[in-house]
């Protein structure tokens, strides 16, 4: 017989009751090891210990890249929610609705405009949390109004893909999206803007078959996983073993699908150099000088009888351009 349920008082078992957060630990898929949630979130979603690099929600995204973590939402265009009546265990309607209710999002992606480092971006992210990222209608149009924005305001545009592919419920209308966004893309091109892509875990299906390999510089977060079809499949298919780290972001990197696999941690400097190189937009005023002072070599010792208003001014070096 339990004492504490059978004999105390209820009022006095809900003082002795503590409330725990569910999400109080994390677990590292790749060690198992246990780690405090409030320290992942502070190490952008990383585990400290191996490094691994945790699915990241859009607004944490969206935080970890603008300046003072401040931007501006942009206004999606609406779609309908059901446009099929699709129903398979579940309503699809009632999907969209749960998937809302759990992440506080209209769908899949957001976009922010807002400055990195001082020069204005448009900024695509897909919550991997909202079924799984799919591409729907109205994750389309949301990534199609990014990159109209990007080219009003002459901005370079950012995408952060995370998905599973095209979403199921929206049949025809969701494949539809692949080629919209691929011409979406090459308005870019057209307007000399730069496209960067970054892929993060996982990348699948039918984003991967179109803008989210599209970019002018494909970046990717380390362990990410990236390909179109799934590797049993294709293990089925060509009737051999897959190599090891198949379909990884290291993978791709050495047989050159990925340019660069980059930390979480240096993801913000990185597309901050990247945008100035590709915009040959120049550093920012506040950054130059500091710059050129570590990069000047130490001044000359000055003579106890010389005074120092009558030396002459050395001339500090140009600051290097990005």
């Amino acid at each position: 017989m339990n004492w504490l349920t059978n004999v105390v008082r209820p009022k006095i078992r809900n003082m002795l009751r503590r409330e725990t957060p569910e999400n109080l630990w994390i677990k590292c898929p790749d060690t198992g090891q246990l780690v405090f949630y409030k320290d992942v979130e502070q190490n952008q979603f990383v585990i400290p210990g191996s490094n691994y690099h945790m699915r990241m929600g859009a607004l944490a995204r969206l935080r970890s890249i603008f300046d003072n973590e401040t931007w501006y939402d942009v206004a999606l265009p609406e779609v309908v929610a059901d446009p099929l009546k699709f129903r398979d265990e579940r309503k699809y309607a009632d999907r969209i609705k749960d998937a809302r209710t759990k992440t506080g999002a209209q769908d899949a992606v957001k976009v922010g405009f807002g400055k990195l480092e001082g020069n204005g971006v448009v900024v695509t992210v897909q919550d991997f949390d909202f079924m799984g990222g799919s591409l729907g209608m109205a994750a389309g149009e949301a990534i199609i109004r990014g990159m109209e924005l990007a080219v009003e305001k002459h901005a370079p545009f950012i995408m952060f893909a995370a998905s599973g592919g095209a979403r199921m419920q929206e049949g025809i209308l969701s494949l539809m999206q692949m080629p919209r966004t691929t011409v979406a893309v090459q308005m870019l091109r057209e307007a000399k803007l730069p496209y960067i892509v970054v892929l993060t875990n996982p990348t699948t299906g039918g984003v991967t078959a179109s803008y989210a390999m599209l970019g002018d510089v494909q970046l990717a977060e380390p362990g990410a996983l990236i390909g179109f079809a799934g590797a049993r499949v294709i293990e089925q298919t060509i009737r051999e073993k897959l190599p090891d780290g198949f379909q990884r972001a290291e993978y791709l990197r050495d047989h050159g699908m990925v340019d660069m696999v980059v930390h979480r941690h240096e993801l913000r400097p990185t597309l901050a150099r990247l945008c100035r190189i590709l915009t040959k937009t120049p550093l920012p005023a506040t950054e130059a000088p500091a710059i050129a002072t570590e990069a000047a070599p130490p001044p000359e010792p000055v003579a106890a009888a010389e005074s120092v208003t009558t030396a002459p001014e050395a001339t500090p070096p140009a600051a290097p351009q990005a």
